[in-house]
């Protein structure tokens, strides 16, 4: 019998298997609806902001980024070279195309097992954040203060979808999600930007201590007694990092699970990183493994839906396009492949009906793509929901279903209500009886 009881026990401690439900949270249309305006709105602000084409491009169609990539001391010398030309694009662009090649890279290096090939597909994306952040600093804080905004808000209302779908099976509206992530905005935007204003400060700490030590006679002096308050600090920025790094898909599950304000969200994330770390790694493994399966999966759902619907209507086209020895379907639309989902264009001259027709066509496709990488962001801040849910669990032995409603900030207040209304009353009381 006592084994029995055991065996239960343990099975019921074994939380990994609830990571498998992202799949159906994040495929919920009202999720997949506030990430996709949320994308929407964030390119349009990039591609509105790459008017300026601040990137160099040579003629050859090479640009900054991929100079950067091969040889990072040949930027200055091929940015002079090429700053005349006439051609140039914009950092977020160029960023998109880029993450986008190197996402596919890690997907296909996941399926295939191949450690050093998502390792290098990281790396390589990294080296592009780092050239623009170096390259286009400002370009980068303006954008990334935007983008911010738009993700905490977006972000905060999936998060609190996934949270109540999770905890209690409830759905609620994209009006009621949106009103929440508006109501909590404040705590959404600095979680994650507080690590980064902290890990300046400290470092800007250390710096100063640098330019002490230029001072005549005693200045290398000073910095050799301050130098335990460098290391204190080097020593809090690499506490921060690992923290920020490791927990940083946590932030938001904290406010939308647990009604959290900025700075409890940050300490519970780092608190449960540093309290569960081979836990955490164990999960967010799980989460990564199943999220590729579930993308190649929902990527193949597209690519064969674009495949159908391109070869039925391709049954029903025979005459050809006026100014290309094509037929009229592949001038508008290319045949989609499953790498390429919008196809690879054929047609370079068409006349100004198929040109208007291809211009229809790609954003009917750009839409269908953009369903798709809403899915994505969708699984990632679905999946971070339930791995809170479930580190909460082992560290604070709160259970999965317990999450912050607004009843009980209101039960909170009325509480607080009676209790002051008791206290007056009994004030009263007292001063009746004095009287």
């Amino acid at each position: 019998m006592g084994s029995e009881e055991k065996s239960l026990d343990f099975f019921d401690g074994l939380l990994f298997p609830k990571i498998f439900q992202t799949f159906k949270l994040a495929i919920r249309p009202s999720k997949v609806v506030i990430v996709f305006l949320a994308v929407a709105v964030i390119c349009l602000a990039g591609y509105v902001m790459d008017l300026s084409k601040t990137v160099v491009t040579a003629t050859n169609g090479d640009t900054e980024l991929q100079i950067y990539l091969s040889d990072s001391a040949r930027v200055q010398q091929f940015t002079t070279a090429n700053r005349e030309t006439q051609k140039g694009k914009g950092v977020f662009s160029t960023l998109w195309q880029f993450g986008a090649e190197k996402f596919h890279g890690v997907l296909i290096s996941l399926s295939d097992l191949n450690i050093p090939g998502i390792k290098a597909n990281v790396n390589e994306y990294i080296k592009a954040i780092a050239w623009a952040l170096k390259y286009h600093t400002a370009y980068c804080i303006i954008f990334g203060l935007i983008k911010l905004s738009i993700i905490a808000l977006a972000g905060g209302a999936v998060c609190r979808i996934a949270a109540l779908e999770f905890a209690r099976d409830e759905k609620p509206g994209i009006t009621e999600a949106l009103r929440f992530g508006r109501k909590n905005f404040f705590n959404f935007f600095v979680a994650p930007l507080f690590p980064a204003v902290l890990t300046i400060l400290v470092g800007l700490f250390i710096v100063l201590l640098g330019v002490i030590c230029n001072l005549w006679w005693f200045g290398e002096l000073i910095t050799g007694i301050c130098l335990p308050f460098a290391l204190i600090g080097g020593a809090l920025i690499a506490v921060v990092l690992i923290g920020t790094t490791a927990g940083f898909g946590l932030m938001f599950p904290a406010v939308a699970y647990d009604g959290s304000d900025f700075f409890d969200a940050m300490g519970r994330a780092w608190h449960y990183v540093f309290k569960k770390p081979w836990w955490m790694v164990f999960y967010t493994s799980i989460a990564a493994v199943y999220g590729a399966v579930c993308y190649m999966f929902v990527r193949f759902f597209v690519f064969l839906t674009l495949l159908v619907a391109h070869k039925s209507l391709q049954i029903g086209v025979w005459t050809e396009s006026t100014s290309n020895q094509t037929d009229k379907l592949r001038a508008i639309w290319p045949e989609p492949s499953f790498m390429d989902l919008a196809g690879s264009p054929v047609v370079t001259q068409t006349n100004w009906s198929e040109s208007t027709a291809a211009f229809v066509v790609n954003l009917y496709l750009l839409v269908v793509i953009g369903l798709v990488v809403s899915f994505i962001i969708s699984f990632y801040f679905s999946a971070n929901t339930i791995i809170y849910a479930i580190l909460r669990k082992k560290v604070d032995g709160t259970g999965l279903e317990d999450v912050y409603s607004s009843a009980d900030e209101a039960e909170t207040e009325l509480t607080v209500d009676e209790s002051v209304s008791e206290e007056s009353e009994s004030g009263s009381e007292n001063e009746t009886k004095t009287q």
